[in-house]
């Protein structure tokens, strides 16, 4: 997650080590699964106002020039299409973050159902996620929340789609380098005051390795997800198209498989990346 306080930020020193090793590991599913774009769903009152965590500067690949929207996948953006202001961005992340429908017919939305306008989710120096406004370099950031209801049998499933527009490929490749090293440094995150994430660990598939064949680079981030006294699975997945950053995550619940949290996260993934696709690709 981006910090907001207007500078490049520092790379840490384990971030090739941690990337290569990610890079080897092929992930199932789509590539295999909130920021949550947001994994803080709302504002926290309570939450340190601290600076965000220093992240790395980027991959060398990553164009750092204005607007530009170099893609390492075979897609190519139209310039002309590519959001070089704030109201380009935030119609093009309307149109591309999913609706509870989009997620599947037993979904609704959250309550709030969508991210506070003009917001981020930062990970502060105590862990915890916090919203705040957006940093240098981001054009726009929205995230949904859906769910499906508990029921006699089953839990409550909490799922997030998130979309964030960059200024530049650069500050987009900021985004999926920090939240491949963010584990590092907190293997537990405070989410709210009552929800956790714990035992978290990253995977990196650039395009081209594993099977990643659908976007410039794709994290994965897994561990569990605690609120009282249950331990569910949680997974929260990144990719980058240009300048372009898609999120989703889901939180499991009571009664669902691992297999089934999985094919929720990857569908959502490539149906957000398709669009992504449709507004800006060449021709459309």
């Amino acid at each position: 997650m981006d910090d907001n306080t207007g500078g490049r930020r520092v790379a840490w020193p384990w971030r090739v080590a941690a990337s290569v090793a990610g890079a080897a590991v092929v992930l199932g599913g789509c590539g295999s699964g909130d920021n949550d774009d947001d994994k803080a769903d709302e504002p926290n009152p309570s939450a340190s106002s601290g600076s965000a965590p220093p992240a790395s500067s980027g991959s060398p690949s990553a164009s750092a020039t204005g607007g530009d929207s170099t893609s390492l996948s075979p897609f190519r953006a139209d310039p002309a299409r590519v959001p070089r202001t704030k109201q380009q961005a935030e119609a093009l992340a309307a149109a591309v973050a999913l609706e509870p429908e989009a997620w599947g017919a037993d979904f609704g939305a959250q309550q709030p159902a969508a991210s506070t306008p003009g917001t981020a989710a930062v990970l502060d120096e105590q862990c915890r996620w916090e919203r705040r406004a957006l940093p240098q370099g981001v054009l726009a950031s929205l995230s949904r929340y859906s769910e499906i209801p508990a029921t006699a049998d089953k839990g409550k499933i909490k799922v997030t789609a998130g979309v964030t527009v960059h200024a530049t490929v650069l500050d987009a490749d900021d985004q999926l380098s920090t939240t491949l090293e963010e584990p590092l440094r907190c293997r537990e995150q405070q989410v709210r005051t009552d929800e956790r994430i714990s035992g978290l660990m990253s995977l990196a598939t650039p395009y081209g390795q594993g099977n990643n064949n659908y976007a410039d680079d794709d994290v994965l981030e897994i561990g569990s997800y605690l609120t009282g006294n249950s331990k569910q699975t949680y997974r929260w997945q990144v990719a980058r198209i240009g300048t372009v950053v898609v999120t989703t995550s889901v939180k499991g619940a009571k009664g669902y498989s691992d297999d089934e949290l999985t094919q929720y996260s990857s569908h959502a993934l490539v149906a957000m990346l398709d669009r992504v696709k449709s507004e800006l690709g060449v021709g459309n």
